[in-house]
């Protein structure tokens, strides 16, 4: 039996996995902004399973979180930072207290939480974090400049902790689902207020008036749960995964166009160098 704490569980892959690791006899510290979202989890195995009430920019509710999982179940194994949202606009249109709200989220919310479970983690030289990040990083879709750097902002943070924490028996796993049957592109999608006509035919596309992707994406939730849990679990978990077909797909076309791309310009690029 191990103890997970999971942040942005009320809806979505943090809630299905939340279902998935207590009806899997875990620990669990079941988090929300709202924690009467999650109270129904909580209540189907009281012994074993806690809510309470996380928004990860207040950094009072992060510290409670851990401390409660400490005082409940010695501390952390598994923590899993899922919470967040997205959000759509043209890097031109984007309103800036609402892209500093979203990397408060993002990043600097998955830092507190990390932070914050560590020091139990490394005195007992175990443990697994697992960083859900988005295709989105790969594939910077027009309209998503600022969630795609977001998530990359998360999976370099997650590439050096790596890293840093292998040595100490702890692993580090980013994860990039892509799309899945969610509230993330419904209820949860947030967009500028702004919309400037000249990105009509790009960011605006994908604007959500304009959005007819949700309800139709290839990805299952409760498949995903199953696939972070037996990641976690594996004797040796994956510092990256993937999981969906589509991002599987779009990884590799990414990656080999920038192969491409790199190839193209390699003799510019090397030609930086000092005359030997």
């Amino acid at each position: 039996m191990t103890t997970w704490l999971i942040t942005g569980c009320s809806t979505g892959i943090g809630r299905t996995l939340a279902e998935a690791v207590a009806a899997a006899g875990h620990n669990l510290v079941v988090t929300a902004r709202d924690v009467s979202s999650v109270a129904d989890i909580a209540e189907t195995a009281p012994d074993r399973v806690v809510a309470a009430p996380l928004d990860v920019t207040r950094p009072e509710q992060v510290t409670a979180a851990a401390q409660l999982a400490d005082e409940r179940f010695g501390g952390v194994d598994v923590l899993v930072n899922n919470a967040g949202y997205g959000y759509r606009a043209a890097v031109e249109e984007g309103d800036d207290a609402d892209v500093r709200t979203l990397f408060d989220t993002h990043i600097f919310g998955t830092v507190a939480t990390i932070k914050a479970v560590l020091p139990g983690m490394r005195a007992r030289r175990r443990g697994a974090i697992v960083n859900i990040s988005s295709i989105g990083a790969q594939i910077t879709p027009p309209g998503s400049g600022y969630y795609a750097a977001a998530k990359a902002a998360v999976e370099g943070l997650s590439g050096s902790l790596h890293t840093e924490l292998a040595p100490l028996g702890i692993s580090v796993t980013v994860v990039e689902p892509g799309g899945f049957r969610t509230d993330f592109a419904g209820r949860s999608l947030k967009q500028s207020a702004a919309a400037i006509d000249d990105y009509a035919d790009t960011a605006g596309k994908r604007r959500k008036e304009h959005d007819r992707v949700h309800g139709t994406q290839p990805g299952d939730p409760v498949k995903a749960a199953a696939a972070i849990i037996k990641a976690v679990e594996s004797p040796e978990p994956p510092a990256f995964l993937l999981l969906g077909s589509d991002a599987l797909s779009a990884y590799r076309r990414v990656a080999q166009a920038r192969a491409e791309e790199i190839d193209k310009w390699a003799d510019l690029t090397t030609s930086t160098d000092f005359d030997s």
